[in-house]
């Protein structure tokens, strides 16, 4: 073959397929100020407390042995989330974050033709991974910034094949008791996979509240996801598992490559889930603070929509980008960084992530100087 023929012909290449293109690539979090060598990250929802002394010695010990495989079964990890929330482990599957369950569920029960459910203003994951199968990303509204179960309902059709709702939601804070859950699914067809992301479950301390795992066991269509990236402080490690049907277990062991979680992450994992006063006081530690984020911003005149969560959802002025863009400003120059949610449709708010004390006090005194100044007005 000669020179000249191993050049490209300038044909169209490769198609994509139908979809992909209208995938708008999700951006995280801000995590940095330039001009400073150092900022106070607020804008991805990471646990303020950070992750277990167990867990960071339990991946240090790893060390030595990683030239080896990981055990791709993720027995351990398994375990100790079975001991954790009395879950049988054979009915748990562990992944690349909670991200990656999410995705292999897409694959495994949508593709193009289908709908895919989700409320207004519910975590762009969604969307993003109907599009990367080819099926049609469908919203429903919400009230009040809270999932709408009648929304919901109204809008499945004969093509809806998934429903997922993030229970806390991301970025709204807002949750859906139990009864609502249970009315959502006895709404939908059994063919229709209602799928619970209850990434920020650990943070609700509401008696109404399931993060859905008796919802799953009384039903042959229902799947929780969880996450070790809020609470346990390991969102570094990208773990996440869900607790689903048998039959869906085994969907998703046939789906998820052969080693989809590294050793370091299953052993931090399971050391987190095992260390209850760690997870205590990050718990208490975000009710005490979140709360008093919400007093005090309240106090100053802004809209702080409520949250069970850890973080808060504040409006600076409705419907008015401008009005965010002066808080974000003043956070800014204190080197704060908060999450812009204009993409969520919510023009005029910020998401700001419940930190250390030190942290929401240099909240609350950046954004007290914005009101004193008058600057805040939209």
């Amino acid at each position: 073959m000669t020179a000249d023929s191993r050049k490209k012909t300038g044909g169209p290449g490769p198609v994509v397929k139908p979809g992909i293109m209208e995938i708008a690539p999700y951006q995280g979090g801000k995590a940095r100020i330039a001009g400073r060598e150092r900022a106070i990250k607020l804008s991805a929802n990471e646990g303020a407390l950070g992750p277990s002394p167990k867990a960071m010695a339990a991946f240090a010990a790893a060390a030595p042995d990683l030239h080896r495989y990981p055990d791709g079964s993720s027995r351990i990890l398994r375990s100790a989330i079975s001991r954790f929330s009395g879950l049988d482990m054979k009915r748990i599957v562990c992944g690349a974050g909670s991200d990656e369950l999410l995705l292999l569920l897409m694959r495994a029960y949508a593709g193009l033709g289908d709908e895919v459910l989700y409320s207004a203003h519910g975590f762009l994951i969604y969307p993003i991974f109907a599009h990367s199968v080819g099926a049609t990303p469908v919203k429903a509204e919400e009230t009040n910034l809270t999932a709408s179960v009648d929304a919901l309902l109204a809008k499945v059709t004969a093509r809806t094949r998934i429903v997922f709702l993030a229970n806390p939601n991301n970025p709204t804070g807002s949750y859906l008791p139990t009864g609502e859950l249970r009315r959502l699914r006895a709404g939908l067809p059994d063919h229709v996979l209602l799928v619970l992301d209850s990434a920020y479950a650990e943070y609700v301390d509401r008696d109404d509240y399931t993060a859905g795992a008796d919802l799953v066991d009384e039903n042959s269509n229902v799947v929780m996801t969880r996450t070790f990236s809020k609470i346990f402080g390991l969102g570094a490690m990208r773990l996440g598992w869900c607790y689903a049907p048998a039959p869906i277990v085994d969907v998703l062991n046939r789906l998820r490559p052969p080693f989809n979680t590294t050793t370091p992450g299953q052993l931090a994992g399971a050391a987190a889930m095992d260390d209850r006063d760690h997870l205590r006081r990050s718990q208490d530690h975000n009710t005490t603070w979140r709360e008093y984020l919400g007093e005090a911003l309240t106090g100053m005149g802004f809209r702080v929509f409520p949250s069970v969560a850890n973080f808060v959802l504040v409006e600076f002025g409705a419907g008015v980008t401008e009005a965010a863009d002066r808080a974000e400003a003043a956070l800014l120059r204190d080197g704060l960084i908060p999450r812009r949610v204009d993409h969520y449709g919510l023009r005029g708010c910020l998401r700001i992530t419940i930190g250390q004390e030190a942290e929401m006090r240099a909240v609350v005194a950046a954004l007290s100087r914005l009101v004193k100044d008058g600057s805040h007005v939209g």
